[in-house]
């Protein structure tokens, strides 16, 4: 799992069968010490994430693994929306201050 923060949407009018009813968020990578990446992937969304939330993205063959992307042709996919995560004690990320924390 990586983090990633929600920079944006992708809208796909004509796509494959199998991936109607996705929603496509344009995913920011973070490192862990919450610093944003000069990365980008577009994730199919499994949680109902928003603009500017810190996300857990997978990629690869678990993009498949979430009930919304089962047996679907994607290659990345947000799972879970970050609430806080705390490295050595000392908080990188906190949701109710609703951005990055600098370290």
């Amino acid at each position: 799992m990586l983090f990633g923060k929600i920079t944006g949407t992708v809208v796909s009018t004509m796509k494959d069968k199998k991936l109607e009813g996705l929603r496509f968020l344009l995913v920011q990578v973070v490192d862990p010490d919450g610093k944003l990446m000069p990365q980008y992937v577009v994730a199919a969304d499994s949680v109902g994430a928003g603009i500017d939330e810190t996300v857990l993205f997978a990629t690869g063959s678990s993009a498949r693994q979430t009930e919304k992307t089962d047996n679907k042709p994607v290659d990345a996919v947000i799972m879970a929306i970050v609430d806080t995560w705390d490295v050595n004690g000392k908080t990188i990320y906190d949701k109710s201050k609703s951005d990055l924390i600098t370290v």
